[in-house]
């Protein structure tokens, strides 16, 4: 077929949707999992919500003026994915249950040879869309618990929290959201925190219905608040350019956590000691109070074993535990599709990155044609919505994929020095921002210590730059000579 995706997220439904806006039919989504919504499917534990503004979450070819709260929830996520899906007429593309085995170019044929969980399958084209967020990153952790222990994004509904004695093994994005949920249920909640964040308050509310309606009858108004939204949070982001700034807003930080813990001792094993912005950073109003709840302990060191039901602090701590929980975030720049997708070498994407993954405008990969990676390298803001970030993309895409098959050349493949050129720059600009110098270890940067996560400009630059497909970026195969 002309186009395989994979993955049925947000990345691989909106690469979809404009894949048939743009007329192209012949095309499948593979997905491995019993349904769609990608990390929005996965995620199901309590207080599970997004952390940028309902109306910026959303493609802008289809808003949502049906949000019921100004920072969307995950089954009500999950729900306008759903309603996209079958509103954009992209559900009888989508293949349930498939999983991708390895994709391998054929350079004679100019096609993707896919192996599949349910057989083979070929592609002029190929679009990941497996995302950063996907595969847990387990810990490893010398000795074994002795009750229940599971990772936040697989969360085991089946074990009962009330009453229980529970460990918390990380205090990032999902463990800021899930800890202030659980917290009133069970009697003894201990959270180990090996780093603390910077949590703001989150502008959160219930949105009335007279305000969904006016969303309903005057799409203008809701585009208006997704413009005011997206200015707000590109004010933020000149903080991570210019990290001066962030001592503004360092002080929001530290008032919102004075006004929640009332212990001196425990606001300081709470206070980050870098820069706002060098780490992801959080928003909840509840955090902080969970955690001076009279049931919680925070034990500010990382967990160096089990013994039983045992969990043993790098202090020497020692703490009884009916349940673990890992809050420990997921594999973000080691992803695992990469270890699938190979070059007519026989070479994988993980063998051609060795632990820097790069690609140009965060979307090809020289040496890989014909093959797209949907929120790729080097496009993570810190602050906008990857919504956004996609589109861009899409943009891109859609037009090589259209020039592809409607001049029918073999292949494209973006040009080794054009890539170099773009990676060299990307890092050259990181040079000043909060992510290099705010003095912390963050998962944007990758095995090599190499920051492969952050895209240095303005997202209005992102969106100028990333958009934009010129043939002349490609080694271009034309026309198609063979005929299958």
């Amino acid at each position: 077929m002309d186009v395989v995706i994979i993955g049925t997220g947000v990345s691989g439904l909106g690469a979809a949707i404009r894949l048939r806006q743009a007329g192209i039919t012949d095309f499948a989504v593979l997905e491995k999992g019993p349904s769609l919504g990608g990390t929005w499917r996965d995620n199901t534990y309590p207080g599970c919500a997004c952390d940028v503004p309902s109306a910026l979450y959303s493609y802008s070819f289809a808003p949502n003026p049906s949000w019921t709260r100004a920072f969307a929830e995950q089954a009500e996520i999950r729900q306008y994915l759903e309603q996209t899906t079958d509103r954009y007429g992209v559900r009888p593309h989508l293949r349930f249950g498939v999983e991708l085995l390895r994709a391998s170019w054929d350079p004679v044929r100019a096609v993707w040879s896919l192996e599949t969980s349910s057989g083979p399958l070929e592609a002029r084209v190929l679009i990941t869309a497996t995302g950063p967020w996907h595969e847990p990153l387990m810990p490893s952790i010398p000795g074994s618990f002795a009750g229940p222990i599971f990772h936040s994004s697989r969360w085991d509904h089946a074990v009962s929290l009330a009453g229980k004695r529970v460990a918390v093994i990380g205090t990032g994005a999902s463990a800021v959201q899930f800890i202030p949920a659980i917290q009133p249920s069970v009697a003894s909640l201990h959270v180990f925190q090996r780093t603390p964040q910077w949590v703001l308050p989150k502008p959160d509310h219930y949105v009335p219905s007279a305000e969904r309606w006016l969303f309903r009858r005057f799409p203008l108004a809701q585009r208006l608040l997704r413009r005011v939204e997206y200015l707000g949070m590109e004010t933020l982001g000149l903080g991570f350019r210019h990290p001066r700034l962030m001592r503004l807003v360092e002080a929001v930080g530290r008032l919102h956590l004075r006004r929640s813990v009332p212990s001196a001792a425990l606001r300081s094993a709470l206070t980050p000691t870098y820069t706002l912005g060098c780490k992801r950073i959080l928003m909840s109003n509840t955090y902080y109070p969970a955690l001076a709840s009279s049931n919680v302990s925070v034990h500010p060191t990382a967990v160096a074993g089990f013994d039983g039901s045992t969990v043993i602090g790098a202090d020497g701590s020692r703490i009884e535990a009916d349940v673990v929980i890992l809050g420990t975030g997921f594999k973000i720049l080691d992803l695992p599709i990469a270890s699938r997708v190979h070059n007519a070498a026989g070479q994988s994407l993980d063998d051609v990155w060795q632990g820097s993954p790069r690609a140009y405008l965060g979307t090809a990969v020289s040496g890989f044609p014909n093959a797209f990676n949907l929120l790729g390298p080097n496009l993570g803001t810190g602050h906008t919505s990857a919504f956004m970030i996609l589109e861009a993309q899409l943009d891109h895409v859609l037009a090589a994929v259209s020039t592809l098959l409607n001049r029918n050349w073999s292949s494209l493949d973006v040009r080794p020095e054009v890539q170099e050129a773009f990676v060299t720059s990307v890092q050259s600009a990181l040079t000043g921002t909060v992510y290099e110098t705010g003095g912390c270890a963050s998962y944007y940067h990758d095995t090599n210590g190499r920051n492969s996560f952050s895209w240095p400009w303005s997202s209005a630059r992102l969106q100028r730059d990333v958009a934009r497909f010129s043939p002349s970026d490609y080694t271009i195969s034309k026309p198609l000579e063979v005929v299958r």
